[in-house]
This record gives C-alpha cells, structure tokens and sequence, in this order.
C-alpha cells in the first residue's frame, strides 16, 4: 500500500466517530460544531464534507463495508492517478485503516450529475475520454494484482450458479421459462468464453454506475468512488457502462456513436457483444430476485435482453 500523503486528524476522526453514534438534532448539531456535512450519493458507506479551520475542504469517507479490501482498493488506485494530475478523479490526502471503519480523505470534485446534463453525446463522450485516460495509466501495486470487484468472471457465478438455482426453486413462476430459455441461448453462444479471454489488462474504477460521473465546470467528466477498482479490460468496462442499470435512459443512438471512443474496435467486438450480452442478462438476474416491486424495471430490462440477443440489436 501506498505512503500516506498527510496524517490523518485524528482528533476529528476521534469526535466524527463519537458523533456518528447519535442521531437527529443531536447528530446535526455535533457535526456542525465539527464543520461537518453528510454527504449524499454514499449508497455503501458514509461520506461527509469536512472545513478546516484553516478553510480547507475534505471529503471523509468513512467504509461500513469492509469486506474485499474496499478501502485499500480506492487508496490504492486514486494514489497510482495522483502523478498523472489528470483532475478528473479526487487526490488522495491520507487513509486511517482501523479494522472497524477504516476512513480516507480526499479532495473535492465540484460538477454536476452526467445524467442531468442536456447533451447526452457530448457528456457521454467527456466520459470516454476520461476513462481512456484513466487506461492508459501503466498498472502497478494493488491495481496489478486484484481484479475489479464487479468483474465478468463476478457476473458469471451468478448467471451459472445463483439465478439457476433461484429458477429451479421458482419453476412454477410464469415468467422462469423464458429466463431458461434466454440462458440458454447466452449458453449457445459461448458468451461466457469470450469473457473470461484474455486481453491486455487496464484499470477499471470496478463500478459502471453513472451517478458517480460528474460533469465538471470545465466540460470534463470526472468520476468518484474508487473502492469497486482494479484491473479490466475496454470491451467489458464499455459493455458495463452501456448495460448499467443507470443508463436505460440513455438512447442506443447515443452510445452507439461512442463506441470507438471506449476502446470497442473491429478486434475485439465479438468480445464486447458478448459481455454486453452477459452484463444485461445479470441485471435480468438482479432484477428477478425483485420483481415484485420492481416490476416495470424487470420488464424494461427483460425487453432489453431479448433485443440484444434478437436481429434488431443496433450494436450488432
């Protein structure tokens, strides 16, 4: 792991800590005094905006969650981006790693949600250029050795091992047969070999989620949350961001005309159409397990599955 840049405070980590054990006013009213304030867009872990005295501002990242090395994960890749000065994504400033909610301050992002912004094809394409820099930055320490955590092979348990099992308990389920049969045809053609090939690893931030891009000042994107990170490769990471279930409302045409610019090229297509097959499929499996209240998602995502598998597929 790397150096920590600066030493944490631990006096203000000591009292957030303190303060995070209370609740309503009395929680409001300790953080206030702490120049302290949550923030939101934490779905996993806790995230706050801390002032200095001296006027500084830190985001503090406090991690619930600590299972698969989260916090040495994102300390690990914004450290390996710090030289490049690349400005899109938070320099890391120091890391406390207690065993129970370990925490990491970084600096700001200002911008605005990607998704908000009126020009689809000029945010998505900053998004682009952005992880294609973020690419081309040489693998070392952690980043060499862990794939992301949201990885293909991840997505392949479950659409081998858990979502069958879950059909077979379900079989009577109206719906279970058609989600045999379109496993089936991922089956049929060998989508699940063409994920686990090989390709030239690339740092991936391990989570394709568009909340977490914003649309900076300057036009750029830039992106937070970096615990999901590891090594990847550009046709699984293109096909993530494309089938994420955050981006069902942007338009085909819209990430159709990008696709050169996330790394998808004549060579490794067919890699890229399988992954994407594979990423929608397990959103499908995601969503099965919450169709009851969930419903108009597990249609729209069950409509998109069998249009990628059927002849009007525009990324064919």
């Amino acid at each position: 792991m790397t150096t920590r840049s600066q030493k944490a405070p631990q006096d203000v980590l000591t009292a957030l800590r303190k303060a995070r054990k209370r609740e309503g006013e009395a929680l409001a009213d300790s953080l206030a005094r702490l120049g302290i304030s949550p923030l939101s867009g934490g779905m996993q872990n806790d995230l706050y905006r801390w002032t200095s005295p001296d006027g500084d501002h830190t985001v503090i990242k406090f991690y619930t969650k600590t299972d698969r090395r989260r916090a040495e994960r994102e300390w690990a890749a914004l450290n390996l981006l710090k030289p490049q000065h690349l400005g899109t994504v938070p320099v890391p400033l120091w890391l406390d790693p207690t065993e129970v909610e370990p925490a990491l301050g970084m600096t700001v992002l200002h911008g605005t949600s990607l998704l908000d912004t009126p020009d689809q094809l000029q945010a998505l394409r900053g998004l682009a250029h952005t992880t294609t820099h973020l690419q081309a930055v040489p693998l070392s320490g952690l980043m060499a050795e862990l794939p992301r955590i949201d990885s293909g092979e991840h997505y392949l348990v479950r659409l081998t091992q858990a979502w069958p099992q879950l059909l077979e308990e379900q079989a009577d389920d109206p719906l279970a047969p058609a989600m045999r049969q379109r496993l089936a045809d991922w089956h049929r053609k060998g989508d699940a070999d063409l994920v686990i090939e090989q390709a030239e690893p690339v740092l991936s931030r391990g989570d394709a989620n568009l909340l977490n891009w914003l649309q900076t000042p300057d036009g750029a994107a830039a992106c937070v949350d970096w615990e999901y990170a590891g090594y990847s490769n550009p046709a699984f990471d293109a096909a993530d961001h494309i089938e994420h279930i955050s981006a069902r409302d942007i338009p085909d045409e819209v990430w159709t005309k990008i696709l050169p610019d996330l790394g998808v090229t004549d060579t490794n297509h067919k890699q890229f159409a399988a992954n994407q097959r594979t990423c929608a499929l397990r959103w499908l499996a995601v969503l099965w397990k919450q169709k009851a209240r969930r419903r108009d998602e597990f249609t729209r995502q069950h409509e998109r599955v069998d249009m990628l598998f059927g002849t009007s597929n525009p990324y064919s």
